[in-house]
Protein backbone atom coordinates (compact mmCIF):
# COMPACT_ATOMS: atom_id res chain seq x y z
CA UNK A 1 0.00 0.00 0.00
CA UNK A 2 1.47 3.16 -1.21
CA UNK A 3 1.64 6.40 1.11
CA UNK A 4 -1.09 7.95 1.40
CA UNK A 5 -3.45 5.97 0.35
CA UNK A 6 -6.16 4.67 3.01
CA UNK A 7 -7.81 1.29 2.41
CA UNK A 8 -10.93 0.13 4.88
CA UNK A 9 -9.28 -3.04 6.90
CA UNK A 10 -11.61 -5.61 8.72
CA UNK A 11 -9.73 -6.20 12.06
CA UNK A 12 -10.71 -9.55 12.77
CA UNK A 13 -12.71 -9.55 15.86
CA UNK A 14 -14.07 -6.00 15.54
CA UNK A 15 -17.31 -4.36 13.78
CA UNK A 16 -17.80 -5.26 10.22
CA UNK A 17 -17.80 -2.41 8.12
CA UNK A 18 -21.57 -1.28 7.28
CA UNK A 19 -22.07 -1.47 3.32
CA UNK A 20 -24.58 0.27 1.63
CA UNK A 21 -27.61 -1.97 -0.10
CA UNK A 22 -27.71 -0.62 -3.80
CA UNK A 23 -31.50 -2.10 -4.13
CA UNK A 24 -32.27 0.10 -0.84
CA UNK A 25 -30.48 3.00 -2.27
CA UNK A 26 -32.80 2.27 -5.82
CA UNK A 27 -35.70 1.76 -3.55
CA UNK A 28 -35.33 5.27 -2.17
CA UNK A 29 -34.83 6.84 -5.13
CA UNK A 30 -37.47 5.97 -6.72
CA UNK A 31 -39.91 6.53 -4.23
CA UNK A 32 -38.59 10.21 -4.19
CA UNK A 33 -38.86 10.50 -8.14
CA UNK A 34 -42.73 9.11 -7.35
CA UNK A 35 -42.99 11.54 -4.58
CA UNK A 36 -42.35 14.17 -7.23
CA UNK A 37 -44.38 12.80 -9.96
CA UNK A 38 -47.48 13.00 -7.73
CA UNK A 39 -46.86 15.90 -6.61
CA UNK A 40 -46.61 17.59 -10.02
CA UNK A 41 -49.81 15.62 -11.30
CA UNK A 42 -51.48 17.27 -8.36
CA UNK A 43 -50.92 20.31 -9.35
CA UNK A 44 -50.83 20.40 -12.66
CA UNK A 45 -54.83 18.72 -11.82
CA UNK A 46 -55.65 21.66 -9.93
CA UNK A 47 -54.61 23.84 -12.26
CA UNK A 48 -56.43 22.68 -15.30
CA UNK A 49 -59.60 22.02 -13.10
CA UNK A 50 -59.54 25.63 -12.51
CA UNK A 51 -58.35 26.51 -16.35
CA UNK A 52 -60.94 24.50 -18.30
CA UNK A 53 -64.43 25.36 -18.52
CA UNK A 54 -67.45 24.80 -16.35
CA UNK A 55 -69.78 21.74 -19.12
CA UNK A 56 -73.43 23.14 -18.02
CA UNK A 57 -73.80 24.22 -21.35
CA UNK A 58 -72.71 21.29 -23.25
CA UNK A 59 -75.73 20.21 -24.34
CA UNK A 60 -76.19 23.72 -25.70
CA UNK A 61 -73.37 23.44 -27.87
CA UNK A 62 -74.05 20.44 -28.80
CA UNK A 63 -77.94 22.16 -30.28
CA UNK A 64 -75.78 24.66 -31.54
CA UNK A 65 -73.68 22.51 -33.33
CA UNK A 66 -76.48 20.55 -35.13
CA UNK A 67 -78.59 23.74 -35.95
CA UNK A 68 -75.11 25.30 -37.92
CA UNK A 69 -75.64 21.93 -39.73
CA UNK A 70 -79.19 21.86 -40.59
CA UNK A 71 -79.20 18.32 -38.64
CA UNK A 72 -81.52 16.98 -37.00
CA UNK A 73 -81.27 15.87 -32.97
CA UNK A 74 -81.79 12.21 -31.91
CA UNK A 75 -85.67 11.85 -30.81
CA UNK A 76 -85.75 7.81 -30.98
CA UNK A 77 -83.48 5.43 -28.95
CA UNK A 78 -80.87 3.82 -31.56
CA UNK A 79 -81.13 0.45 -32.47
CA UNK A 80 -79.46 -1.59 -29.49
CA UNK A 81 -77.25 -3.54 -32.25
CA UNK A 82 -75.46 0.10 -32.73
CA UNK A 83 -74.72 0.93 -29.12
CA UNK A 84 -73.45 -2.48 -28.62
CA UNK A 85 -71.11 -2.07 -31.91
CA UNK A 86 -69.95 1.60 -30.79
CA UNK A 87 -69.61 0.93 -27.17
CA UNK A 88 -67.33 -2.52 -28.35
CA UNK A 89 -65.39 -0.79 -30.49
CA UNK A 90 -64.69 2.93 -28.90
CA UNK A 91 -65.19 2.44 -25.60
CA UNK A 92 -66.23 -0.74 -23.78
CA UNK A 93 -65.80 0.41 -19.96
CA UNK A 94 -67.95 3.44 -20.89
CA UNK A 95 -71.13 2.66 -18.45
CA UNK A 96 -68.73 1.97 -15.41
CA UNK A 97 -65.67 4.65 -15.72
CA UNK A 98 -65.97 8.44 -14.25
CA UNK A 99 -65.44 9.70 -17.60
CA UNK A 100 -62.09 8.36 -17.92
CA UNK A 101 -60.11 5.33 -17.64
CA UNK A 102 -57.44 5.09 -14.99
CA UNK A 103 -54.97 4.22 -17.69
CA UNK A 104 -56.09 6.36 -20.23
CA UNK A 105 -55.62 9.34 -17.94
CA UNK A 106 -52.38 8.60 -16.78
CA UNK A 107 -51.68 8.10 -20.43
CA UNK A 108 -52.41 11.70 -21.63
CA UNK A 109 -50.87 13.00 -18.28
CA UNK A 110 -47.53 11.57 -19.39
CA UNK A 111 -48.02 13.22 -22.85
CA UNK A 112 -48.47 16.20 -20.97
CA UNK A 113 -45.33 16.03 -19.68
CA UNK A 114 -43.18 14.32 -22.64
CA UNK A 115 -45.04 16.03 -25.37
CA UNK A 116 -46.07 12.89 -26.98
CA UNK A 117 -50.01 11.85 -27.41
CA UNK A 118 -50.24 8.55 -26.10
CA UNK A 119 -53.99 7.63 -27.61
CA UNK A 120 -56.55 5.73 -25.23
CA UNK A 121 -59.37 8.24 -25.48
CA UNK A 122 -62.73 7.35 -24.09
CA UNK A 123 -66.23 8.18 -25.62
CA UNK A 124 -66.51 11.44 -23.12
CA UNK A 125 -62.92 12.39 -24.03
CA UNK A 126 -63.49 12.41 -27.25
CA UNK A 127 -66.67 14.50 -26.66
CA UNK A 128 -64.94 16.66 -24.56
CA UNK A 129 -62.36 17.29 -27.27
CA UNK A 130 -65.19 17.82 -30.24
CA UNK A 131 -67.68 20.31 -27.84
CA UNK A 132 -65.12 22.24 -25.76
CA UNK A 133 -61.58 22.21 -27.66
CA UNK A 134 -62.11 22.40 -31.17
CA UNK A 135 -61.29 18.77 -32.22
CA UNK A 136 -57.52 19.81 -30.97
CA UNK A 137 -55.37 16.72 -30.27
CA UNK A 138 -52.32 17.36 -29.01
CA UNK A 139 -50.96 16.40 -25.66
CA UNK A 140 -52.01 19.82 -24.13
CA UNK A 141 -55.27 18.88 -25.26
CA UNK A 142 -55.71 15.40 -24.63
CA UNK A 143 -54.92 16.43 -20.64
CA UNK A 144 -57.21 18.79 -20.84
CA UNK A 145 -60.16 16.02 -22.49
CA UNK A 146 -58.94 14.12 -19.10
CA UNK A 147 -60.46 17.15 -16.75
CA UNK A 148 -63.54 17.95 -18.89
CA UNK A 149 -64.68 14.34 -19.21
CA UNK A 150 -64.55 14.25 -15.32
CA UNK A 151 -66.96 16.61 -15.19
CA UNK A 152 -69.24 15.53 -18.23
CA UNK A 153 -69.07 12.25 -16.50
CA UNK A 154 -70.50 13.94 -12.83
CA UNK A 155 -72.76 16.46 -14.71
CA UNK A 156 -74.79 14.41 -17.06
CA UNK A 157 -76.13 10.70 -17.08
CA UNK A 158 -74.81 8.12 -19.19
CA UNK A 159 -77.20 8.25 -21.65
CA UNK A 160 -77.30 11.98 -22.05
CA UNK A 161 -73.76 11.35 -22.80
CA UNK A 162 -73.94 8.77 -24.90
CA UNK A 163 -77.01 11.19 -26.46
CA UNK A 164 -74.56 14.17 -27.01
CA UNK A 165 -71.99 11.94 -28.64
CA UNK A 166 -74.26 10.91 -31.00
CA UNK A 167 -75.84 14.42 -31.90
CA UNK A 168 -72.42 16.00 -32.21
CA UNK A 169 -70.58 13.10 -34.48
CA UNK A 170 -69.08 13.33 -37.63
CA UNK A 171 -70.22 10.18 -39.90
CA UNK A 172 -68.63 11.13 -43.49
CA UNK A 173 -70.10 12.42 -46.56
CA UNK A 174 -71.75 15.59 -45.26
CA UNK A 175 -73.81 13.97 -42.13
CA UNK A 176 -73.22 15.38 -38.91
CA UNK A 177 -75.28 13.95 -36.15
CA UNK A 178 -76.98 9.60 -36.31
CA UNK A 179 -80.08 11.22 -37.25
CA UNK A 180 -78.97 12.57 -40.95
CA UNK A 181 -76.39 9.64 -41.07
CA UNK A 182 -78.99 6.62 -40.56
CA UNK A 183 -81.10 8.96 -43.26
CA UNK A 184 -78.58 9.42 -45.42
CA UNK A 185 -77.02 5.94 -46.09
CA UNK A 186 -79.75 3.46 -44.92
CA UNK A 187 -82.94 6.08 -45.25
CA UNK A 188 -83.86 4.34 -41.96
CA UNK A 189 -83.93 6.48 -38.63
CA UNK A 190 -81.74 5.19 -35.76
CA UNK A 191 -83.16 2.63 -34.01
CA UNK A 192 -84.32 0.38 -37.27
CA UNK A 193 -80.82 -0.15 -38.12
CA UNK A 194 -79.54 -3.76 -39.16
CA UNK A 195 -76.77 -5.59 -37.62
CA UNK A 196 -75.19 -4.86 -40.74
CA UNK A 197 -75.81 -1.07 -40.99
CA UNK A 198 -74.77 -0.94 -37.13
CA UNK A 199 -71.67 -2.39 -37.66
CA UNK A 200 -70.85 -0.61 -40.31
CA UNK A 201 -71.51 2.95 -39.10
CA UNK A 202 -70.07 2.44 -35.64
CA UNK A 203 -66.96 2.19 -37.57
CA UNK A 204 -66.89 5.07 -38.68
CA UNK A 205 -65.85 7.27 -36.00
CA UNK A 206 -62.41 6.81 -35.80
CA UNK A 207 -61.74 8.09 -39.17
CA UNK A 208 -64.98 9.13 -41.21
CA UNK A 209 -63.83 10.15 -44.35
CA UNK A 210 -61.38 7.64 -44.84
CA UNK A 211 -64.34 4.98 -44.16
CA UNK A 212 -66.78 6.16 -46.18
CA UNK A 213 -68.58 3.82 -47.23
CA UNK A 214 -70.14 5.48 -50.47
CA UNK A 215 -66.56 6.81 -51.49
CA UNK A 216 -64.60 3.68 -50.08
CA UNK A 217 -66.61 0.86 -49.62
CA UNK A 218 -63.38 -1.87 -48.97
CA UNK A 219 -61.91 0.22 -46.39
CA UNK A 220 -65.47 0.94 -44.80
CA UNK A 221 -65.64 -3.28 -45.11
CA UNK A 222 -62.10 -3.49 -43.35
CA UNK A 223 -63.68 -1.45 -40.41
CA UNK A 224 -66.40 -3.28 -40.23
CA UNK A 225 -64.85 -6.50 -40.07
CA UNK A 226 -63.04 -4.97 -36.99
CA UNK A 227 -65.97 -4.15 -35.26
CA UNK A 228 -67.61 -7.72 -35.53
CA UNK A 229 -64.58 -8.98 -34.05
CA UNK A 230 -64.81 -6.71 -31.09
CA UNK A 231 -67.75 -8.22 -30.33
CA UNK A 232 -66.85 -11.19 -30.93
CA UNK A 233 -64.37 -10.55 -27.94
CA UNK A 234 -66.71 -9.07 -26.19
CA UNK A 235 -69.23 -12.10 -26.15
CA UNK A 236 -71.75 -10.44 -27.78
CA UNK A 237 -71.84 -12.01 -30.98
CA UNK A 238 -70.45 -16.01 -32.28
CA UNK A 239 -67.72 -15.78 -35.14
CA UNK A 240 -70.43 -17.59 -37.02
CA UNK A 241 -73.06 -15.13 -36.12
CA UNK A 242 -70.14 -11.97 -37.17
CA UNK A 243 -69.23 -14.19 -40.24
CA UNK A 244 -72.48 -13.82 -41.68
CA UNK A 245 -73.70 -10.20 -40.58
CA UNK A 246 -70.16 -9.40 -42.42
CA UNK A 247 -71.55 -10.69 -45.79
CA UNK A 248 -74.97 -8.64 -45.06
CA UNK A 249 -76.25 -5.90 -47.96
CA UNK A 250 -75.52 -2.58 -46.34
CA UNK A 251 -78.56 -1.50 -48.04
CA UNK A 252 -76.97 1.96 -48.89
CA UNK A 253 -79.76 4.61 -50.61
CA UNK A 254 -77.28 7.81 -50.69
CA UNK A 255 -74.95 8.40 -53.93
Amino acid sequence: MSAGTLQRVHVPGGPVPARRSWPRRVARRLGALATVLVVLGVAVVGVGWVRTPAVDDAAARVAAHLAENGAPALQVEPAPAFVQALLATEDAGFAHHPGVSPTGAVRAFWGLLSGTDQGGSTLVQQLAKNVYLDGENGPVQKAEAVLLALKLDAAYSKDDLLRMYLDNGYYGHGFVGLPAATAGYFGVPPDQLSWAQATLLAGLFQAPTAYDPLVHPDLAAQRQAHVLDRLVDAGVLTRVRADTIATEDWGLVSS
